[in-house]
């Protein structure tokens, strides 16, 4: 980190609450008039011009001279906006089988990527393989890896974020693992550590579709069963750093074992592990998932019938999901997106079956996420870490 960009750390970090405002305002909504800043954050707008004068003047925020844009009279348009290449975040994903590592401006924009197969899946191993793909990503930075601030790593499960510790993950088969101490002790800039779909709609919530609405929810569907909840301008973290977890809903057999240990969990019957077994325990035989999918694409029973209870499950948990929270869209991505198909039918009839009243109009759409984007995610926690 060169002395500009610890600069620009410490100024961001010592802010003002309403320093803070004015900055997460500026940086999630440029361009954007000192007027519009006032209005979002209920500031004055002299405090707004106090707070943003500091932020130009470390080169973190770009004004320029005030002008009427439309040709009209009255009091010209200042808009003030990010410089986005004043900051780089770095941002990773954790995969059981590998590594996905981004570096982005403060927009999230991928300014490079790149991925690495994990030999195992010990936290020393992801560790040594995180510190490969950033120091991989500083030489493909050149220059610009002195603006690196922060790193942002996500990985799956029950993660709390103040502490950095990966309480407990069933896809890595990690408990009580401190994360983030491990690899602070690599690293001289700060590192952030958060539950990878959460990370995800952080990401949505600042950089993407939550700043047009006012609520929404992130269902993943794959390995694991996740879910990110936006409600009220903010991403929903929990008092004890658990919510959302929809994956876990004891909705499905209860003679069914999760791989968290507990019975009768949606993912237990719904994740991309459950088909598998199901459709290898009817047909007698190891059955991966993508045969799996190509026999219920070709009308084979057994198959049919697994992705169709994944899919009841499904529909019935984004249902307890709307009924208890009632945002106004959900967001179904992950790997298993890409086969919606053989889910989607039977999921929108569960969720309307299931869904009370009004909460029926919650809509629900597709979104591909690659794994770059699970990184890019990362990569905001990152920068709303250094912001808060």
């Amino acid at each position: 980190m060169d002395h500009d960009t610890a600069s620009r750390t410490t100024l961001i970090r010592s802010a003002s609450d309403a320093g803070s405002r004015v900055f997460e305002t500026i940086l999630t909504r440029s361009p954007i008039s000192r007027i519009d800043i006032a209005r979002q954050t209920g500031l004055s707008q002299a405090a707004v011009t106090k707070a943003v004068a500091p932020l130009v003047a470390a080169g973190l925020v770009d004004a320029p001279p005030a002008s009427h844009r439309d040709g009209t009279p009255g009091r010209p348009v200042s808009p003030v906006s990010i410089v986005l290449e004043s900051m780089v975040m770095l941002g990773v994903k954790v995969n059981v089988d590998e590594v996905i590592a981004v570096a982005t401006d403060l927009a999230t924009t991928v300014l490079t990527s790149t991925r690495r197969a994990l030999p195992a899946d010990d936290p020393h191993s992801v560790i040594d393989a995180i510190s490969d793909v950033v120091a991989e990503l500083e030489q493909n930075l050149g220059l610009g890896a002195s603006a690196i601030a922060g790193i942002g790593v996500s990985v799956s499960g029950d993660v709390d974020s103040s502490t950095g510790v990966v309480r407990e993950s069933n896809i890595m088969g990690w408990a009580d693992v401190p994360l983030g101490d491990l690899l602070q002790s690599r690293f001289a800039w700060p590192v952030t550590i958060e539950n990878d779909v959460h990370a995800l709609t952080i990401g949505e919530h600042w950089f993407g579709i939550g700043l047009g609405t006012a609520s929404f929810a992130i269902v993943t569907i794959g390995r694991g069963i996740g879910s990110g909840l936006h409600l009220n301008g903010e991403v929903v973290s929990g008092a004890f750093g658990v919510s959302g977890e929809i994956g876990h809903l004891p909705l499905a057999d209860p003679a069914l074992v999760c791989p968290c240990g507990r019975r009768g969990c949606v993912e237990a019957a719904a994740s991309t592990g459950a088909i598998e077994a199901a459709v290898s325990a009817a047909l007698g035989r190891p059955v991966a998932i993508d045969e799996a999918v190509a026999l219920a694409h070709a009308g084979d029973p057994e198959a049919e019938s697994a992705f169709r209870e994944a899919a009841r499950l499904i529909g019935t948990a984004i249902a307890t999901l709307v009924n208890l929270t009632g945002p106004e869209l959900v967001i179904i991505g992950g790997e298993g997106v890409s086969d919606f198909d053989l889910f989607e039918k039977t999921l929108r009839d569960a969720f309307e079956n299931h869904a009370f009243g009004a909460a029926v109009r919650c809509r629900i759409v597709t979104r591909p996420h690659t794994f770059e984007d699970w990184a890019r995610g990362a990569a905001a926690t990152a920068i709303q870490s250094l912001v808060r």
